[in-house]
């Protein structure tokens, strides 16, 4: 399953990715704002990651940007499944932070799980990972009055966080108040 956004191409990722994915995620500013991530992130790590099977009802994809040199891997987005509910995660490289790029594969994603089916999302962020939540709050995801704590493997501990929620709508008919009114999940590939 592939997919493409305005300026980006979701791509699942293959074993001979680890090394790129290994490049862009060897860092503990990112690592420790994911929940199953380990610090150090090691080459087994990244190859691991890069050899999980898709899951249809929960897909990951590697975050690619094409260009006239190829396409270079900037981060990766998935859905997950976290205490019974369809969760949204991501991370995007260091050298990407800023340009918009969680925010426009979210809505991919976002179209996507429609597509698949789920009527609902959920995503959490750090407490002391304020732009992750600001990227929940672009994509129409809605704050809910519970603060609680996430384990984070790169941390070694839990740490506070906050928990959105989505209401995804897949009928005809249905309101879709996400910011780009449900149409980014109509440009999949």
């Amino acid at each position: 399953m592939f997919f493409r956004s305005e300026r980006l191409f979701l791509r699942p990722a293959w074993p001979e990715d680890w090394n790129a994915i290994h490049a862009a995620i060897d860092d503990e500013g990112i690592v420790r704002n994911l929940a199953r991530a380990p610090w150090p992130y090691t080459e087994n790590d990244a190859r691991w990651f890069a050899g999980q099977p898709q899951d249809g009802r929960l897909p990951h994809f590697l975050i690619t940007r094409p260009g006239a040199e190829g396409s270079a891997l900037i981060g990766s987005i998935g859905l997950s499944e976290i205490e019974g509910e369809a969760n949204i995660g991501y991370w995007i490289a260091r050298a990407h932070w800023g340009q918009g790029y969680a925010t426009e594969a979210g809505r991919a994603m976002l179209g996507l799980a429609r597509g698949l089916g789920h009527k609902r999302l959920v995503g959490r962020h750090f407490l002391d990972n304020p732009a992750s939540g600001l990227v929940l709050r672009r994509l129409g995801f809605r704050p809910v009055d519970e603060r609680g704590a996430i384990f984070s493997a790169g941390r070694g501990q839990a740490c506070p966080s906050a928990r959105f929620e989505i209401e995804l709508c897949a009928e005809h008919g249905d309101q879709d108040d996400s910011p780009d009114g449900g149409m980014e999940g109509r440009r999949a590939a």
